[in-house]
């Protein structure tokens, strides 16, 4: 929801937080901080976000799919 109502920077602050508290992310996780960096056109944090996709296995999700698309296109 932060993301799609323009607070990419703010979305992707609370993921760092969850992550230093040892939350494990999930496709819709995902999906948000890949909106995140559209908005914002963090093409090198996308990126990351990529790659941890790769190691969580989620690359043959269509929504993740879908959602690097649109990422890439914007970044």
């Amino acid at each position: 929801a932060y993301s799609k109502n323009g607070h990419g920077k703010e979305a992707l602050e609370i993921f760092q937080q969850m992550q230093l508290t040892g939350f494990e992310p999930n496709k819709i996780t995902f999906i948000s901080v890949l909106g995140a960096c559209a908005c914002l056109a963090a093409l090198a944090a996308g990126m990351e976000f990529h790659a941890c996709i790769v190691d969580n296995g989620l690359e043959k999700e269509i929504i993740i799919g879908n959602s690097l698309i649109n990422m890439y296109g914007k970044c």
